[in-house]
């Protein structure tokens, strides 16, 4: 089965978590002791996928930083100051397999931007692509058959969202039966988890202001080659301070409901 290359966009401010993002980018948010970005990139990894490429832009060089010292943070290691090329590193056999890509996309630029700066690094018949602050429970292998068995340029993973509310449920004479505290609704969102076909670059401009959720999936749609896999297990994106607050609750003490790996 062909493995495509994972893109995750890992540009953006991220604004309305200004409470993290202020001294760290968005995907470099920790959800139980780990960057959120290491998580998706495990639910990939879980399945095969271990080609990444990362859209970098605002405070790419935390996101660099990180991986480049991953191998000496979760290891023993031996040094001798006179002869650093006598080093040693005592691994414990479980890194991840993983080949990134940093790919520097502009510090202002939207999501259809970045990805087309990225166009030369794909060089399969088809790509993933996520952001980088959304988890899901997804089998991705799943997401990428049906994909082809839809055979259209783009397809999208269909989520519930959580309503941001409590819900009352009235009975006769307009009395309370109940609360319902925050549900999850019955339609379906976008829930950030695409494959592509590599032609979908076509639809998307190296302008910095090309968004890829306007023009590019607008025109997918009017020609009918937008796909949607609904999916209806669990989902949880990080938009807000109290979301990453919310992800890493489920952490405490058990294993989260995202995580499909052992």
């Amino acid at each position: 089965m062909e493995l495509p290359k994972v893109v995750i966009l890992c540009g953006g401010e991220g604004t309305r978590l200004r409470e993290e993002t202020e001294f760290k980018p968005k995907p470099m948010v920790t959800i139980g002791g780990m960057p959120i970005l290491w998580h998706i990139m495990k639910t990939y990894s879980h399945c095969g996928f271990n080609e990444f490429v990362l859209c970098l832009g605002y405070k790419s060089e935390i996101i660099k930083q990180f991986f480049l010292a991953h191998e000496l943070v979760h290891n023993d290691f031996t040094i001798n100051l006179r002869k650093r090329n006598a080093d040693i590193v005592h691994r414990r056999g479980d890194e991840e397999d993983w080949t990134i890509t940093f790919a520097e996309t502009g510090l202002k630029a939207m999501t259809g931007a970045r990805v087309k700066r990225i166009e030369k690094y794909i060089d399969g018949d088809n790509f993933m692509l996520t952001y980088g602050d959304g988890l899901s429970d997804i089998n991705i292998r799943k997401l990428l058959e049906f994909h082809k068995m839809q055979n259209t340029v783009g397809t999208m993973l269909g989520v519930h969202p959580h309503s941001k509310w409590g819900l009352v449920k009235c009975g006769e004479n307009n009395r309370v039966e109940k609360f319902i505290e925050k549900p999850v609704l019955y339609d379906y969102v976008n829930g950030g988890f695409y494959c592509f076909k590599k032609e979908f670059f076509d639809h998307l401009s190296d302008d910095d202001e090309c968004v890829m959720e306007s023009e590019p999936f607008e025109g997918l749609v009017a020609k009918r080659q937008f796909s949607v896999l609904k999916h209806e297990g669990f989902w949880h994106g990080m938009d807000t301070y109290k979301d990453s607050l919310d992800l890493n609750k489920m952490c405490d003490g058990k294993s989260p409901p995202w995580k499909v790996w052992q």
